[in-house]
C-alpha cells in the first residue's frame, strides 16, 4: 500500500470542544477539520471509536465492533428533528478542560432516550438497512449493552448463569424483557455510524485522510468474550487463564499487567481467522488508514498466568501473526496499515512487519540519545515509517523537554542543540515548534503531531499514563479559543516547507 507524504493530527473526539462534557461529532469536529485543511495537514488519527469499559480506556472496549455513544452530537440530533431545542436542558457547568464521563453519561443518556422515543415511530429503510449489513455483530451487542444495564454494569460472567453463558431458554426470555432496551441500543449504533460517516465525508472533500486505532486485545467483559468465549483463552467461569501485558520496560519495572484475555489463535484459524478479518472491514468502513496498538504481540505476545498480580511472571509465547496477515490479504488485499512497533522489537517482529511492508512508529522523545544507532535518530529514520513527537502514551513535547532540563540530562541537552538547535535558552514555544519542525524534516512518510503540542501544552494536557488507572487519563480537552491564526499559519508554512 502506498502512502502520501503527509502531515497529519493526534486528537481522540472526545477532546474537541463542546458545551456538553465531552467532544463529539457536531460543530467543533468540523471546525477541527477546517482547522487541519488550514494549516495544511492530510491527516487526522483517533484512538479507538469503540464504547471505553473500564477506567474509560478506549483500550478497553465492551465491543470491538460497538460505536461509544457519548460521541452523538446533541446538536445534530436536533438538526435531524429527532429532539427539539426547547427540550434540551442547559448543560450542566461542565469543566471545559476535563471529561466527567459520568456527569456526561447522566445527562446525554436522558436527552438520548427521548429522541430514540420520537425515532422509533418513524424509524427509515435506512435504519434497517444498517441493521441488516451489521447483523453479525450488532443485535448480540445491542443484547449484550442491555443485559449490562440491566445487572447494573456487572461483568458478563457475574450474570445470572444461564445468560451469562447463553442458554437459550435465558437468551429467549431477556431478549423479550428487555426489548425496548436492545432497540434503544440498536438505534445508538445508527446514529453514531450516520453521524461519523458524515464527518468522514466532510473530512475526504477537505483533504483529509483518517487514521484509526486497532488494539490488539479486547476485553474480558465484552460483547466479543461473551458471545465467542472459544476464541478466547478463558477459564470455566468467563475469566482470563492467560493474561496480556508486556515486560517490565521504559514505562514500568514490573512491566504493564493489562488483564486482558489472549486469543485461541487455533480456533481463530480453523475459519481463516473470520473474526479478525470482521474486524478490518468494519474498521476500514469507518477510517482510511488503520494504526494497530501493540504489533509486536502479533509475532509474540507476553503470556501471564491468571491471578499474577504483576506482568514480571510471564512468558513470551509465539503467534501466528505471518499466517494471519497472509490470510487477510487473501481475502481483503492490501490493506492500509501502519503499525505500533515500539519496546521490545525482535528481528522476527521486523521480518513480519517488513514482510507485509507495514510502516512502522517513530517516537521523537526516544531519538536524542547519543548511544542509539543512526536509524533511530531523527537524521536515520526510514522512508517506510510514521514520526510522531509524542503519543497519547507519552507526556507533551513541553513537558518532556522540561523534564529533560529539571533533571540535567547532558548528553540528550547536548544531542539536542549541537545537531538540531533546540537549546534551554529558547522559550516554551519556540522548544515545541522546533521539535515539530525536527519531526516534519525527516524522511518518514507520515510525521504526525498531538494536539497537545500544536498548541505548546505542558503535562498537565497529557492524554494518558500508561499502566494507570482513572485520574485525569483519557479526560483531556482543549478549548476553542486555544487555536489561533498564527498557529495554522506556522503549521501551514512548515509543512508546505518540508514537502508534506
Amino acid at each position: 500500500m502506498k502512502f502520501e507524504r503527509s502531515n497529519g493530527v493526534l486528537l481522540h473526539p472526545t477532546s474537541l470542544p463542546s458545551k456538553y462534557g465531552i467532544g463529539d461529532f457536531g460543530r467543533e469536529a468540523y471546525r477541527f477539520i477546517d482547522f487541519l485543511k488550514r494549516g495544511s495537514q492530510k491527516l487526522w488519527q483517533i484512538l479507538p471509536l469503540n464504547p471505553p469499559g473500564f477506567g474509560e480506556s478506549p483500550y478497553q472496549s465492551f465491543s470491538a465492533f460497538a460505536g461509544n455513544p457519548l460521541l452523538i452530537s446533541i446538536d445534530q440530533l436536533v438538526e435531524e428533528g429527532l429532539l427539539l431545542q426547547e427540550e434540551i436542558p442547559q448543560p450542566p457547568d461542565f469543566n471545559r478542560e476535563k471529561v466527567d464521563f459520568q456527569e456526561v453519561k447522566k445527562y446525554k443518556e436522558e436527552l438520548f432516550k427521548r429522541a430514540f422515543t420520537r425515532f422509533k415511530k418513524n424509524s427509515t429503510k435506512d435504519y434497517h438497512d444498517f441493521i441488516d449489513e451489521n447483523k453479525e455483530w450488532i443485535v448480540d451487542y445491542s443484547l449484550f449493552a442491555a443485559l449490562k444495564e440491566h445487572h447494573g454494569g456487572a461483568p458478563w460472567n457475574q450474570w445470572d448463569r444461564g445468560i451469562a453463558f447463553r442458554e437459550q431458554e435465558a437468551l429467549e426470555n431477556y431478549q423479550d424483557l428487555l426489548k425496548e432496551e436492545i432497540l434503544y441500543q440498536l438505534f445508538l449504533q445508527y446514529i453514531f455510524e450516520k453521524q461519523w460517516r458524515q464527518l468522514k465525508a466532510y473530512a475526504h472533500q477537505q483533504g483529509v485522510k483518517l487514521v484509526g486505532d486497532l488494539p490488539i486485545f479486547i476485553s474480558y467483559d465484552s460483547s466479543d468474550a461473551w458471545v465467542e468465549p472459544h476464541l478466547f483463552e478463558l477459564d470455566g467461569d468467563g475469566n482470563p487463564s492467560k493474561m496480556a501485558g508486556v515486560p517490565p520496560d521504559y514505562f514500568s519495572k514490573t512491566g504493564q499487567l493489562w488483564g486482558n484475555p489472549h486469543f485461541n489463535w487455533t480456533k481463530m484459524a480453523e475459519d481463516d481467522y473470520y473474526w479478525w478479518r470482521r474486524r478490518f472491514k468494519k474498521l476500514l468502513e469507518l477510517v482510511d488508514i488503520i494504526r494497530i496498538d501493540h504489533f509486536r504481540g502479533f509475532e509474540a505476545y507476553w503470556e501471564i498466568p491468571a491471578g499474577s498480580k504483576t506482568a514480571e511472571t510471564g512468558q513470551w509465547v509465539k503467534a501466528p501473526g505471518d499466517q494471519l496477515f497472509t490470510i487477510v490479504k487473501q481475502y481483503l488485499g492490501d490493506l492500509p496499515i501502519l503499525v505500533e512497533d515500539l519496546g521490545f522489537i525482535t528481528p522476527e517482529v521486523a521480518q513480519l512487519k517488513n514482510k507485509f511492508q507495514f510502516p512502522g512508529m517513530k517516537i521523537l522523545q526516544f531519538s536524542f540519545d547519543p548511544k542509539l544507532p543512526k536509524n533511530s535518530k531523527p537524521n536515520g529514520f526510514e522512508k517506510t515509517s510514521v514520526v510522531y513527537t509524542g503519543t497519547h502514551d507519552n507526556d507533551t513535547s513541553l513537558g518532556w523537554f522540561k523534564k529533560v532540563v529539571k533533571d540535567n540530562d547532558v548528553e540528550v541537552l547536548k544531542e539536542l542543540e549541537k545537531y538540531y538547535g533546540v537549546r534551554i535558552d529558547m522559550a516554551d514555544d519556540e522548544v515545541v515548534w522546533k521539535l515539530i519542525e525536527i519531526t516534519m524534516k525527516t524522511s518518514s512518510i507520515f510525521s504526525i503531531f498531538p494536539m497537545q503540542d500544536i498548541l505548546c501544552l505542558d503535562t498537565e494536557a497529557r492524554m494518558n499514563y500508561p499502566g494507570t488507572i482513572g485520574g485525569d487519563n483519557w479526560r483531556w480537552r482543549y478549548q476553542e479559543n486555544q487555536i489561533t491564526d498564527s498557529t495554522e499559519k506556522k503549521l501551514s508554512e512548515l509543512t508546505l516547507k518540508y514537502n508534506r
